[in-house]
This record gives C-alpha cells, sequence and structure tokens, in this order.
C-alpha cells in the first residue's frame, strides 16, 4: 500500500493525478525541500513558492473548460473586521487561513468541513488604537505548525492536526510601541521570519528570526538602527526611523538569502524640500527604509541592500513582499516591484539591472535610471502649499497584492492603479524618541491623474524588460492578488466583488463570477481528492478600501463592511 502511494505521489508532482488525501497517515513534513519542490497540488508558501511566481501548476481547469467553474464550497469566518485580506495556504488537501484578529482555520479542501479554528486573546484597547488593525494576511506552513502574527506583537505556532497552541512568541512591546504584525510570516529552514509595522509610527523597524521548533528568537535585523545606517539619519533620527517589513519576503536556496523589503521612513513626509539631505524632519538618505534587503538566512547578517528610494519622502514602500526569482539567458534575475508602480529588476545580489514602470501616471520622479536605478529629477515638498497633485496615490501604483508569473508563457502578469492624491505636507513637532503616535506629516485625498481618471488595469508583461504584450482595464484599481496557471489561465478577483479568468496568451475574458464583496486578499489553486480548486478571500474594509465608497460611490456605497467570506470553486461538469 505504501508503495502505491509513493508511485501516486511521484505521478502527481509530474501531471495533475489524485491529490493526496488529508489523513495523518499520508501527510508529509514540510520542510524547506518540500516547499522547494513547489508539488502544484500544494500551496505551502505566501507565493505558492520560494520564488514568488504566486503560480499554480494544475491544468485541470484551463481556457476550454473554465465556463464551467462554479463555487464548491463557502467558509464564513466571521467577525471579519475591515474585511478579509489573508493568503491561504493549503497542504495535502488541507486549507489554512487566517481571518482578522489573527484567527486561524483549518478546513477540508474538498468539502469545506471545519477541522478546527483558533481565536488569539488580543488586548482589545491596543488593538483598536492601531491603524493596520485588526487585519491579517496570512500564515506560515512548517514542522508540523502554523505560524501567525498577532497585532499585538506576538508570534504563533499552532499544531497543524488539532489547532492547539505550540509555542507564543512576545516579540514586539506593543503597548509601548503601537505596532505588531499584520503580514504572513515565511519558514525557512527550520526558523520563522517575520517583519514588524513601521513607516506611520515612531519606532524602529525590526525583522526577526524565530526557531520553529522552540519559539526562542534566534536573530533581528534593526531597519534603521544599525552602525552604518545611523550614520544616514541626521538628528539621531534612526531612533524612531519607521522602516518596518509588514510583508513577507522571499528565499534563495542556492545562496541561502532572505529577500526582504521595507517601507517608509518616518515620518511619511518631510517638508524639508529640495534640501532634505541637511535639513527637515529627518535629514539624509534614511537607510535602510524603503529598501531591498539580503539577509543571511542563518544569522540575520545583512549581505547586500539596494536602496529604491533614498530619503523617501512620498510613502512608496519597498515592502510589497513579491521577489520574483527566475533565470533568462543563464543569468539569475529578482524582479520587485515598489510602491511607486516602478519595477526593479536585480542580478542574485541586488545590482540593478533594469528598471521600468508599470504604472502611467507618475509625477513623484521625472524618471528612474535603468541602469543604476538613480532617481531623475526627484519632487520633494515644503511644508504649507495646498493642493499639489502626487501620483500615484499613497495606496501605491502597486501594493501588497501580488502580481504572477508564468513560466509556461514567459510573461509577468501585474496590477497597476492610475490614482494620484492632492497633498498639503504640513510642519509637524518633531517626535525623538519612539511613543503612541501617529507621525504622518501630511494632509491629503483621493484625486485623478491631471487630465484623466482613476482606474487600474492588469498587465501581460516581460518581467525583465517591461514589454507589454497585453492589457485589460478595470472601473477601479483591483486591490487583491493574481494568479495565473498552467491551464493557460490568469485570475483576478477586483474590487467591485467579481472574480475574472482571462486567457494568459491574450487577455481575452473567458468568465467571470460575483462574490458579492469586494476582494483584497489572496487567491490561490489546490488539489484535493483529485479535483482542481480555485480559492478566493472576499470581504472589503481597511485603509485602502475605505476611501472607495466615498471617491466612487456605486456599488461600494452598499457593499457590505465588516464582512467576509472564503469562496472556494471547482468544475461543475
Amino acid at each position: 500500500m505504501k508503495q502505491k502511494q509513493r508511485k501516486a505521489a511521484l505521478s502527481l508532482a509530474v501531471a495533475m493525478g489524485a491529490a493526496l488525501t488529508a489523513s495523518g497517515a499520508m501527510a508529509q513534513t514540510i520542510d524547506t525541500k518540500r516547499i522547494e519542490a513547489n508539488n502544484p497540488n500544494d500551496w505551502l508558501t505566501y507565493h505558492g513558492s520560494y520564488n514568488s511566481y504566486h503560480y499554480s501548476g494544475l491544468t485541470q481547469i484551463n481556457t476550454k473548460n473554465v465556463k464551467n467553474l462554479s463555487v464548491a464550497w463557502i467558509h464564513i469566518p466571521g467577525h471579519s473586521t475591515r474585511g478579509l485580506q489573508s493568503m491561504p495556504l493549503v497542504a495535502d488537501g488541507i486549507l489554512y487561513y487566517t481571518g482578522s484578529y489573527s484567527r486561524v482555520f483549518a478546513i477540508d479542501g474538498a468539502t469545506g468541513g471545519v477541522m478546527w479554528s483558533y481565536f488569539p486573546e488580543l488586548d482589545d484597547a491596543l488593538v483598536s488604537r492601531q491603524t493596520h488593525s485588526p487585519y491579517n494576511r496570512g500564515a506560515a506552513l512548517g514542522e508540523g505548525k502554523v505560524f501567525v502574527g498577532t497585532v499585538d506583537g506576538r508570534l504563533i505556532a499552532l499544531d497543524m492536526k488539532t489547532g492547539k497552541p505550540a509555542w507564543d512568541t512576545k516579540l514586539i512591546d506593543s503597548q509601548k510601541l503601537t505596532v505588531g504584525f499584520t503580514g504572513a510570516p515565511l519558514y525557512v529552514n527550520g526558523e520563522v521570519v517575520i517583519g514588524s509595522q513601521g513607516g506611520e509610527w515612531p519606532v524602529q523597524g525590526k525583522i526577526y528570526a524565530v526557531d520553529a521548533a522552540t519559539g526562542k528568537k534566534k536573530w533581528e535585523f534593526n531597519t534603521t538602527g544599525d552602525d552604518s545606517a545611523k550614520s544616514t539619519w541626521g538628528n539621531d533620527t534612526w531612533r524612531i526611523g519607521g522602516g518596518g517589513g509588514w510583508m513577507p519576503g522571499g528565499y534563495d536556496a542556492k545562496t541561502n538569502t532572505i529577500w526582504w523589503g521595507t517601507s517608509n521612513p518616518d515620518p511619511l513626509y518631510d517638508w524639508a524640500g529640495a534640501n532634505w539631505k541637511t535639513d527637515g524632519a529627518r535629514p539624509g538618505d534614511n537607510r535602510y527604509t524603503t529598501s531591498v534587503l539580503g539577509l543571511d538566512a542563518e544569522t540575520g547578517k545583512l549581505k547586500f541592500y539596494h536602496q529604491e528610494l533614498p530619503h523617501d519622502t512620498w510613502d512608496f514602500d519597498s515592502a510589497p513582499g513579491e521577489f520574483v526569482m527566475l533565470q533568462r539567458g543563464g543569468q539569475d534575475y529578482v524582479v520587485h516591484p515598489n510602491k511607486s508602480g516602478f519595477i526593479f529588476v536585480y542580478d542574485d545580489s541586488a545590482h540593478v539591472k533594469n528598471v521600468w514602470p508599470i504604472v502611467h501616471n507618475y509625477n513623484f520622479v521625472k524618471n528612474i535610471d535603468p541602469k543604476t536605478g538613480e532617481l531623475i529629477g526627484r519632487r520633494d515638498f515644503t511644508a504649507g502649499k495646498q493642493g499639489e497633485v502626487l501620483c500615484p496615490h499613497i495606496s501605491g501604483g502597486v501594493s501588497w497584492n501580488s502580481g504572477s508569473y508564468n513560466p509556461k508563457t514567459g510573461l509577468y502578469y501585474k496590477l497597476g492603479q492610475e490614482w494620484c492624491m492632492k497633498l498639503e505636507v504640513v510642519k509637524t513637532t518633531p517626535v525623538t524618541e519612539p511613543q503612541v503616535q501617529l507621525n504622518i506629516g501630511a494632509n491629503f485625498q483621493i484625486a485623478p491623474p491631471p487630465g484623466g481618471t482613476i482606474y487600474g488595469h492588469l498587465d501581460a508583461r516581460d518581467p525583465i524588460t517591461g514589454n507589454k504584450k497585453w492589457e485589460v482595464k478595470f472601473p477601479e484599481p483591483p486591490m487583491a492578488s493574481v494568479m495565473s496557471t498552467a491551464g493557460d489561465l490568469v485570475f483576478v478577483p477586483d474590487s467591485r466583488g467579481i472574480v475574472h479568468a482571462f486567457d494568459a496568451t491574450s487577455g481575452k475574458e473567458l468568465w467571470t463570477h460575483n462574490d458579492g464583496l469586494g476582494h483584497q486578499g489572496g487567491i490561490i489553486s489546490y488539489a484535493a481528492g483529485g479535483k482542481q480548486y480555485v480559492a478566493v478571500t472576499s470581504g472589503f474594509g481597511g485603509m485602502v478600501s475605505d476611501d472607495f465608497a466615498p471617491a466612487f460611490g456605486g456599488v461600494y456605497k452598499s457593499m457590505p463592511r465588516d464582512d467576509g467570506a472564503l469562496v472556494v470553486y471547482s468544475l461543475s461538469k
């Protein structure tokens, strides 16, 4: 019997076949090697693989039969304050996902039956004080455990079979600093890596690694306060510099390197104008904020970095956790979207190989040098001027929602958001020590691009050159992640609540379904019981989507708030 099971598992890794069942006897240990093997029946880490492809190798659902896709089952997590932003995970036919307040659910992937749920005890008063709260963007799997961060600064490990806590480690004094964890962790080689919030609060952003077996902290990396970074912060402002790594990064097994992106410095907007090198709230380049970091996975030591936007004064983070690792002509590349709407292309040591914009509307710079990554004609603001239009909007030309690289087509499918904002920079009282206080430094409101309208678009592009093959427009910016498949499909859940399936080669729309709630989270595909499924989290609300009803009206005015659902599709015929 065991020999037959091994043969079946091998067959599944090559073609679609029948998925491993969820029984304990057949479940395999989840370690780095298994995640690297990337069995298409599973979705073991945030982007489906360490290389951030956000791609499914399953083919049962394809361009010929996607019209027969229908709802297989739905799970309502309840208590979905500010909607759902989670990326589900699947191992051996069991789906794991998180809801608001870091609640975790384990569900039979074929039937939708709940196997267990876990609701951590949180400090409600602390949660209510936070801006990035109480949503959670996902979990990690490894060594028989489910790992989830909380908004009150803890990292928790749960037994995959029972949901019972294995350990609960406090990493941040959230009562003092009012930041915690909203992004998913990353499991690598026996440790769990997670980055804190940062930017808007006067704190030091940090990235932590915890032993997966014991919960003991192994290392931490301070994104503003190491010895070389301090010299780039005038007036010792590194003490409250921000720069949290709030989304999960990627992992390069060949070099044992963790790639991680960091967020904006604090305060968000500086009033120094062109004199930012010596004046203003935080003089200098403000290393390592809005940067890409290469960290040794074992020690957390910095191997290399590239600061995408020195002295970021626009809130255009490098924190979106997408590091698409691919080979072209024998060269290793890492493709990383910056929140500004520019896509940076690196070699495997973060040397710039190209930079290209996916958005059409930007004016914070005239351009970014594609050979060096240097900013050309940057636009810095002084205090007091009202109504200046900055493009893109603070929510980003791209944001936390992931694109997808399809190795079959060689195309990168990515959403671009065309919106701007009216900005007034305000000279605030300098903050010199970490404290419970938002530190934004500006007033702003959403605005259309000069001479145009707000919209979003899905592009199919060459990831290295940026050359565009096709584009599909949306009336409002979609805020959920994209997934492509070996069945020649690209799935896009939009903000109005509609899931779209496009032909990966042509961009032709082949199927839609209305989930009834806007999307701002993840989409994955997996197999269970010999059948392919597509799982989507729906539920609108939060710092970005709260602007949709006043800005766009229509369906957003009547769309339920503080609600959410996991919707799972399969073929009906």
